[in-house]
């Protein structure tokens, strides 16, 4: 996977806290530690095989009037089709090398956040201008916003109402259903609709660099939140800001979750600084895009009450009105200005229709199905039907019990509010593979172990395999299924232990590095 153990960069004793101002000055010498362009190259290369391979292989236009009938219209058939298919997936190997690499750099201390920043921004140049990669959810954002800006209640009815380049593109599967976004995104939808017209190239483009500011959000965040929970700038960017699973799905999709944890993380921080009406509002905006956020809104209560004085009843009383207070003003104001109602609420079960066994209480149901259908014939839909309703009510019980935990407030709140985002994440009815970067949006900023980390670029890789570059599901083709499992535990191992395959001889094991003491922070 990387034959490589070395990153082009020395170590150095110390290294000060990092400010959001350092973050961008990305021109500014840090003496010792030069930048690690080969593997920045590295990356940038799969990155631009990506580039290439999505014009034929990705997420196209049904009438695309660069490949309609130029030259590239070769890369939409044939074997024009299975090259692109190729470079699509040999560029995200590069990438997932890329970042493999680095990220045993920012272990052994010799990576900066500098370096982390610099492979982001070269990785994710290349795909600002690709079309979506690995789904086509963005078509069906286009087409709520140009609902809602045709007066349409993007809550009640799907894009199959309007005719068009935006809603000819649309996925099958969500022609005709609902909006489940908060309104927030609706009037983010408007907007990009109104920039970019019924132009789709442009209008996916201007969507992707909408979003990305949540990105830039969180990049911002994120020295605040290290500072705060006690992790590594390094490790934290490396893993929300360089990760495939950001390059690949958050901005080349692109999903408006990349908005979403960018607000997230904001509030959050706000909250630690003790800012508690910017930090409830920046959270209720996170919900106003996607509803997932709201389950952090709990948690941050406790962190206003930490502060108050008087028996813990009453600092949650007074802490929880003005809180409320605050999301109403956030949420109605939101509502207002996208011109839209509360229809989203009965929407959110939109997606619903999706069965894959990414969720645990639909994977549970979907076993429980093929082994009762030994005996007889039997419709999936009530035996999933109650298991994610079992899902729904243990999230439930784990949210109240992890709330309650959180009562003391603190860095616990935060800790206990991320491990609630990845539990949402995972007894979901339905889970798609970027649902993963919910939890690590507030969960990086902590300290992590080595294993921990090569668990997570195990699952993010396993994740983007999961789908196809033009958006289907690769789920159930069980040989590519084993292939991505080996990719992802080769990947995962790779990390902590250099050529886990053993095709350089015998070296020194990078893991006896890992293991001091120093690098675990």
């Amino acid at each position: 996977m990387a034959p490589s153990v070395s990153v082009e960069s020395a170590p150095e004793r110390s290294e000060r806290t990092t400010t959001t101002a350092d973050l961008f000055s990305l021109g500014g010498r840090h003496p010792g530690r030069p930048l690690p362009r080969r593997t920045i190259a590295l990356g940038a290369i799969g990155s631009l095989l990506l580039l290439a391979g999505s014009i034929g292989a990705a997420g196209t236009l049904m009438h695309d009037p660069i490949l309609g009938d130029g030259p590239l219209s070769v890369l939409r058939y044939g074997h024009g089709r299975d090259v692109a298919i190729t470079a699509v997936y040999l560029g995200f190997a590069l990438l997932v090398w890329a970042w493999v690499r680095l990220g045993r750099g920012v272990l052994a201390g010799l990576v900066t956040s500098r370096g982390v920043l610099w492979a982001t921004a070269t990785w994710l140049a290349p795909v600002l201008v690709a079309p979506p990669l690995f789904t086509r959810d963005v078509y069906s954002y286009l087409g709520q916003g140009l609902l809602a800006l045709h007066g349409l209640d993007p809550y009640g009815v799907g894009p199959a109402m309007l005719t068009g380049p935006i809603p000819e593109n649309v996925h099958p599967t969500w022609q005709t259903t609902p909006a489940p976004y908060g309104p927030l995104f609706i009037g983010v939808a408007k907007g990009v609709i109104l920039l970019a017209g019924h132009d789709v190239i442009a209008s996916v483009i201007v969507m992707r660099l909408v979003l990305l500011g949540g990105l830039v959000l969180l990049i911002c965040t994120l020295p605040g939140l290290v500072e705060r929970l006690g992790g590594r700038l390094p490790v934290a960017l490396w893993l929300v800001a360089a990760s495939p699973m950001t390059v690949v799905h958050l901005v080349g999709g692109p999903h408006n979750d990349m908005l979403m944890i960018g607000l997230l993380a904001a509030g959050t921080l706000a909250m630690l600084r003790g800012r508690n009406v910017l930090g409830i509002g920046l959270v209720s905006a996170a919900m106003a895009v996607k509803a997932t956020a709201g389950l952090a809104l709990p948690f941050l209560v406790w962190l206003w009450a930490e502060r108050l004085e008087g028996p813990r009843l009453r600092r949650f009383v007074h802490a929880v009105v003005p809180a409320l207070g605050v999301f109403v003003v956030v949420f109605g104001a939101c509502t207002a200005l996208a011109k839209v109602g509360f229809g989203w609420l009965s929407a959110l079960s939109a997606p619903g229709m999706i069965v894959n066994y990414l969720s645990a209480p639909t994977a549970v149901g979907q076993a429980v199905h093929t082994v009762l259908s030994l005996f007889g014939e039997l419709n999936i839909w009530p035996i999933v039907g109650t298991t994610r309703t079992l899902g729904s009510m243990l999230l439930l019980a784990l949210l109240a019990w992890h709330w309650w935990q959180a009562r003391d407030g603190g860095t616990e709140a935060v800790r206990r509010a991320a491990i609630v985002l990845c539990c949402g994440a995972l007894l979901s009815p339905v889970v798609l593979p970027w649902y993963l970067t919910w939890g690590l949006a507030l969960g990086s900023a902590f300290a992590w172990t080595p294993r921990a980390l090569s668990y997570v670029v195990g699952a993010s890789i396993a994740l983007v395999l999961a789908y196809y570059p033009d958006g289907e599901q690769a789920m159930y083709n069980w040989p590519f299924v084993a292939v991505g499992i080996g990719a992802a535990v080769l990947g995962g191992v790779s990390l902590v232990r250099f050529d886990p395959l053993g095709l350089s001889g015998p070296i020194r094991d990078f893991t006896r590095d890992l293991r001091t003491p120093q690098l675990r922070r």
